[in-house]
């Protein structure tokens, strides 16, 4: 199987590979009317792109994709729930309700590739092994993982700070070696890691946090202070 005009597309480019996840972001957009080529082209000069997240499937690890993310797969490939009996749907059905995620994300296996959804969100590749083991990530960030990744839902330490400041009172726990794409608002170069020792940190207003880790001292990846126009936030 080959796959022309995709990666290879010169007006596409890889931004970031781990794992079996590719992120693929087009620097030009021709697909445009005449009516709007003009907020096309200064999108793309402010860094708004259109981006996909591409799995390559090896035939050992697959790809849990947030429910509605795929767009087209090509080559040998199975969808499946990944519910592994009664006790783990009702265990996903409720940790989708707590965290605002979707109860049960598809699982593609196989061998292929699958691509998602067009975003113009940025997309992070994290590993939660090399961040303590876990990472914790706030609601509607999820975009993809392996599926050697562990996926749980945990309370916060400060349920009161949470509804005070407007965010739930659980998130998404991240556990386990592999890679986990995250859809975020900022890109990388904007985002401030914080690493705390024996400190203590509050975050208050728009300025909120991306995700955390578990190790000692964790890390904080917090998003700056930047609006996001509604209709480009993916």
């Amino acid at each position: 199987m080959r796959i022309y005009n995709l990666t290879d597309n010169d007006d596409a480019a890889i931004v970031a590979q781990q794992g079996i996840f590719q992120v693929m972001e087009w620097k030009r957009d021709f697909s445009v009317t005449y009516g709007s080529a003009m907020d096309a082209y200064y999108a793309s000069e402010m860094n708004v792109r259109r981006r996909q997240l591409v799995c390559n499937l090896n035939g050992k690890t697959g790809a849990v994709v947030q429910a509605g993310a795929m767009q087209w797969t090509v080559g040998h490939v199975e969808v499946t729930t990944g519910v592994k009996g009664v006790g783990d749907f009702i265990g996903k059905l409720a940790r989708g309700a707590v965290t605002n995620e979707s109860a049960v994300k598809p699982e593609y296996v196989g061998n292929g590739v699958v691509v998602l959804e067009p975003t113009y969100r940025h997309v992070l590749l994290l590993d939660p092994s090399q961040m303590g083991g876990a990472i914790t990530v706030n609601d509607g960030l999820f975009y993809a993982c392996e599926t050697t990744i562990q996926q749980h839902a945990v309370m916060v330490s400060r349920p009161s700070a949470m509804v005070a400041g407007g965010e739930g009172l659980f998130n998404l726990s991240l556990m386990g070696q592999g890679t986990v794409a995250l859809e975020s608002p900022v890109p990388a170069s904007e985002i401030v890691t914080v690493d705390l020792e024996n400190d203590e940190m509050k975050v208050d207003g728009n300025l909120r946090v991306v995700c955390f880790s578990r190790r000692s001292p964790p890390i904080w990846l917090i998003r700056t202070r930047v609006p996001v126009r509604p209709d480009l936030a993916g």
